[in-house]
């Protein structure tokens, strides 16, 4: 609302100017007074800037919105206008200044350029305010369009679950105007809460232009789940809470155990402000959620809440539905029809009884329904409502949080359980049982089933197994995903039965069973489980237990990779780590060449950077560093070369002297080339880690050991036929071995070069073919000569100043050339031209920008940050929006060209830190094509380049889902997502391991944003082949620029 009034102060000073400009036309005439008019117009002028300037530092938490953005844009390019005519209209007054026939002279030769420019300045004045209305109206009619298209936040509905009368009240009550902030759907345990609050939620009223969204919170976020600790408490909310903002593009990185819950919650208030949607609270446990959500103000946002705790219930605020026998009634018939696979002719008579004894409820009805799928006979249904009455009567009571009320028909539940599991095969029913030892507050993946279902040492194939629980509704699959989740009465009959399943699959099992389930356990096991699961993991390397802890290493590597996201697999990464990292010394002094092996690759995936000083520290004092470099030297496989490589090349970076150069010495490098060859492309991107450590603490001697046993003549011949990223890897690392001063002459002279691709020979000519003479210093005088040509009025003698400093610019990383440029004003004359926005100015600005590009090329960090400081990346980034495809283009490969700069890092720090990567995904949704595509390239060229905080940050702003919608639209976006997983896999800043979570992640995302499509069944498997190839190093394609 206060930006609104700030455009409207505006609005209101600019038709006072329009006022301002007749009164100076009347006053033209008027040589005393015309200047004093003219005064005045340009203190409206000064007036509307201070506004403007004020307007955006109250609001500069806004600034990413980018309406917002556009309304202060053109604000801005109105003063600017208005300042130039003003200037003009001055000067026309001082020259005709003159009296009688001279001015009459004066008119009768030159017009009367007052006059002209009274009227530029009208005209503009008049297009400004023309431009509000017709902003305003488009808003109101875009408004309109929006509130009956369907949005991108979406909740599914349950299948099988009849549409009732209470549907649509709940509907009539959400979009009432006026009604209460929450509606309340309250009923017992499995009656069909959540089912009918996602019918609700799937269509919401049309008033919610934002649409639905569902956060499900579980007795797992509730105090008497942590046993009372508030603490405790407050960190699983503050989980709950940052996956919701997560969901909605307002939370960066989902580390949510690092934050604090009123941090969070003030997120919270921020993310929602002027925003109308349906927000699903499903399964709520305590008043103290609903109340932090009712609190929250600014916004137009209403809370469906399900719960069945009575504490809830007594929400004064808001609007009580309770879902009662006689609507479950209505609906159950249906249910059973669904669940049964029959027609309404063909279910029994004694269908009745059972729905009476079910007492129609749903679940109950779903259970009993698959479990007699097909079933005509009537003895099996008679024999049904028999054994359910049996099996109640005998099922375990409820736990001591299930409510008294509930009770009777908990057990009723529990029964149909018992049925169902007692028409299933034995090895279902024991698969099922020791599903307890799951935590199932949150999806569990299908590999973490499958290794537990490998523990229980069974013959069936697991997928019938599995299939068996799902039918019988004792797990969910989720669609599209190989992820199952499990009903929360489902979890509450398994809750007793934790410490049973935990016997099973890692008491009394095999040991060498036992191994592969703990690393799942430790991640996907409830509390308990998980500390019996690392009790477990210790005790097999306290016992240096050989083949128990190959497997245990093997299958820790496996459920990383399973992690749902960078969050979880950071967590669960440290975790191994604390267990893993006192052991490895002792395990590589006195384990076999094959559990050596298997330690190294472990270590590559849980050991990051930063872990390996104590690691290698730890190895040094053991004398384990001979130990490996023996396994190095009998290496049978290039699995064992390739891990047992890195591992002693990361270690050299942290040990003493005499044993980094022993290290060096012990690699055998020609091996190592060998791995680089096109045919070894799964070996590449470890094998480059690997020398960029050699050559790290070797400097020039360890590259001219690579260069002896031939690793020069690999990576050229990669950079004719290897994939992208093996070229991206090759480039980078021949530019390290130039820069370095290695005699590179011999095999990369001018008649190699022009064969190689035009991005490599671009990059390594300046290095290979540089002059190696002294260039002569730079002549000051003939500096300021072009350095003030800049500032002529002329387009072409500032566009041959620009040329003309070009070839200074080649030679920006000389010192004598950097002082000269940096101790003058230079960047702040390029940053005014950038700005000059008419279109006369187009080539002016094109050119600008290629000069601004050889200096961030050539000169590096210290001309990025002088290009940050003036905001020149901004404005750059505005120009890629233009009209014009020549400015575009050149904005376009000025960024790209900063970026990859050495003072990239900074570029990505700043745009962090200002929200300008959350600016570039919603510029995907401009109507410009040129503009998409070339913001495509670079967001592909950000993955490529930056940090996982910036990665986090692109994903969480949707901008997976935004490429998919632009691959759905066709040409030239086609391929776009695998082209950003392709800059993914050329990113140096982050582990394979994440890497290959953050892939997992992406295919997640474009499942469901491809979902229904007529591309799905191509987007999808393109998707996988880009991130099937990329495990090995990604496509060979490279896309044209």
């Amino acid at each position: 609302m206060e930006v609104v009034q700030t455009l409207a102060s505006a609005v209101q000073l600019v038709s006072a100017m329009v006022s301002a400009v007749g009164a100076l036309e009347q006053a033209a005439a008027d040589a005393a007074e015309a200047p004093r008019r003219l005064q005045v117009l340009e203190d409206f002028v000064s007036d509307l800037e201070v506004l403007m300037q004020q307007a955006k530092q109250k609001h500069a938490h806004k600034m990413h919105g980018p309406q917002l953005e556009r309304q202060f844009q053109s604000l801005s390019r109105l003063m600017d206008q208005l300042r130039g005519n003003i200037i003009k209209a001055r000067r026309a007054l001082k020259k005709g200044k003159g009296k009688g026939l001279a001015r009459v002279v004066w008119s009768s030769v030159a017009g009367d350029p007052l006059m002209k420019y009274i009227q530029l300045i009208r005209d503009d004045l008049n297009w400004w305010l023309e431009l509000q209305k017709l902003s305003q109206s488009v808003g109101n009619a875009i408004a309109s369009t929006a509130k009956g298209t369907p949005s991108l936040l979406r909740v599914k509905s349950e299948h099988g679950y009849p549409v009732s009368t209470k549907c649509n009240y709940v509907r009539e009550l959400l979009g009432k105007d006026g009604g209460h902030r929450v509606v309340l759907i309250v009923g017992l345990s499995g009656i069909g809460k959540s089912c009918l609050a996602r019918q609700i939620a799937s269509e919401p009223p049309g008033n919610f232009v934002d649409g639905a969204i569902e956060i499900s919170f579980g007795r797992w976020c509730s105090r008497a789940a942590c046993s009372g600790s508030r603490s405790e408490y407050h960190k699983r909310l503050v989980r709950k809470i940052c996956k919701f903002l997560v969901q909605i593009g307002s939370m960066t990185v989902n580390e949510d155990t690092a934050k604090d819950l009123e941090d969070v919650c003030c997120l919270l208030q921020t993310s929602l402000v002027g925003r109308s949607m349906l927000i699903l609270l499903d399964d709520v446990w305590e008043q103290d959620i609903v109340d932090r959500f009712t609190k929250l103000y600014d916004n137009d946002c209403r809370y469906l809440v399900t719960t069945r705790d009575e504490a809830v219930y007594e929400i004064a605020e808001a609007e009580k539905v309770e879902i009662s026998k006689d609507d479950i009634k209505r609906i159950s018939k249906g249910i059973l029809l669904y669940h049964s696979l029959l027609s309404a002719e063909e279910l029994p008579p004694v269908a009745d009884g059972l729905l009476d004894r079910c007492g129609h409820h749903p679940l109950t009805v779903a259970v009993l329904g698959k479990a007699l799928r097909k079933e005509t006979r009537v003895e099996k249904w008679e024999k049904a409502i028999s054994n359910l009455s049996t099996y109640a009567t005998c099922a375990p009571g409820p736990v001591s949080y299930v409510n008294e009320k509930e009770v009777e028909t908990t057990l009723t539940i529990f029964g149909s359980f018992e049925f169902s599991l007692e028409a299933m095969p034995a090895n279902s029913r024991r698969f099922f049982m020791v599903l307890a030892a799951i935590s199932w507050e949150e999806p569990v993946p299908e590999a973490c089933l499958e290794s537990i279902w490998s523990a229980l040492m069974q013959d069936s194939l697991f997928p019938i197994v599995v299939s068996k629980l799902v039918e019988g509704s004792l797990i969910i699959k989720m669609e599209d995903q190989s992820m199952y989740h499990m009903h929360d009465m489902v979890s509450l009959y398994l809750e007793d039965k934790a410490n049973d399943a935990l016997h099973t699959v890692l008491t009394d099992s095999f040991p060498e069973y036992a191994a592969l389930v703990a690393p799942w356990l430790f991640i996907f096991g409830k509390e308990g489980v998980k500390g019996s699961a690392e009790q477990k993991m210790r005790s097999f390397f306290s016992l240096l237990e050989f083949l128990e802890i190959g497997i245990l290493l093997g299958s820790t590597t496996q459920a990383l990779m399973a992690c749902k996201s960078i969050s979880e697999f950071e967590a669960s990464r440290i975790g191994f780590r604390k267990i893993l990292g006192p052991q490895i010394a002792e395990l590589i002094s006195v384990g076999s060449p094959a559990l050596i092996v298997a330690v190294t690759k472990a270590i590559t995936v849980i050991f990051f950077n930063a872990d390996y000083a104590n690691l290698a520290q730890s190895l040094e004092t053991a004398g384990s560093v001979d130990k490996l470099i023996c396994v190095l030297h009998g290496y049978e496989d290039s699995s064992t070369l390739a891990n047992v490589s890195a591992v002693l090349a990361k270690v050299s970076e942290h040990v003493s002297t005499t044993i980094a150069d022993e290290i060096l010495a012990s690699i055998p490098m020609d091996q190592i080339a060998e791995l680089l060859s096109p045919e070894n492309e799964e070996w590449h991107e470890i094998v480059f880690t690997t020398l960029a450590s050699l050559i790290k603490v070797g400097n020039l001697k360890a590259v001219e050991r690579m260069i002896e046993a031939g690793v020069d003549k690999k990576l050229l011949v990669l950079l004719g036929c290897g994939s992208e990223i093996s070229q991206h890897h090759a480039i980078i690392t021949l530019k390290t071995f130039c820069e370095l001063g290695a005699p590179l002459q011999e095999c990369m002279g001018p008649g190699l070069l022009i064969h190689l691709p035009w991005h490599a020979r671009l990059t390594l000519e300046r290095f290979v073919l540089s002059d190696q003479n002294v260039a002569p210093s730079p002549k000051p005088q003939y500096f300021e000569v072009l350095l003030h040509r800049i500032l002529q009025t002329d387009n072409k003698d500032i566009i041959e100043a620009i040329q003309g400093l070009i070839p200074l610019a080649e030679r920006a990383n000389d010192p004598r050339v950097q002082d000269l440029l940096l101790g003058s004003n230079l960047s702040d004359r390029l940053a005014f031209l950038l700005q000059r926005r008419e279109i006369e100015n187009n080539q002016v600005r094109s050119q600008t920008a290629f000069l601004v590009m050889k200096l961030a090329c050539t000169g590096g960090e210290p001309y990025v940050r002088r290009f940050l400081e003036l905001d020149i990346v901004d404005e750059l980034i505005a120009m890629m929006q233009s009209s014009a495809d020549d400015l575009q283009d050149s904005a376009y490969h000025a960024l790209h060209q900063i970026v990859y700069a050495k003072g990239g890092s900074v570029v990505l720090q700043r745009f962090l830190k200002r929200g300008t990567i959350e600016k570039l995904v919603n510029l995907l949704d401009r109507k410009c094509v040129k503009t998409k595509d070339l913001v495509v390239q670079l967001l592909v060229d950000i993955a490529a380049v930056g940090t996982k905080p910036c990665i986090e940050r692109m994903l969480s702003s949707k901008v997976i889902e935004k490429l998919v919608a632009l691959e759905e639209a066709g040409e030239p976006f086609s391929g776009a997502v695998s082209r950003y997983i392709h800059g993914l896999n050329m990113c140096e800043n982050i582990q394979s391991a994440e890497r290959s979570v953050m892939k997992q992640h992406i295919m997640r995302k474009v499942r469901s944003a491809a979902r229904g499509h007529n591309l799905e069944m191509g987007l999808v498997a393109s998707v996988e082949a880009c991130i099937s190839e990329g495990t090995k190093g990604a496509s060979s394609s490279r896309r044209k620029r």
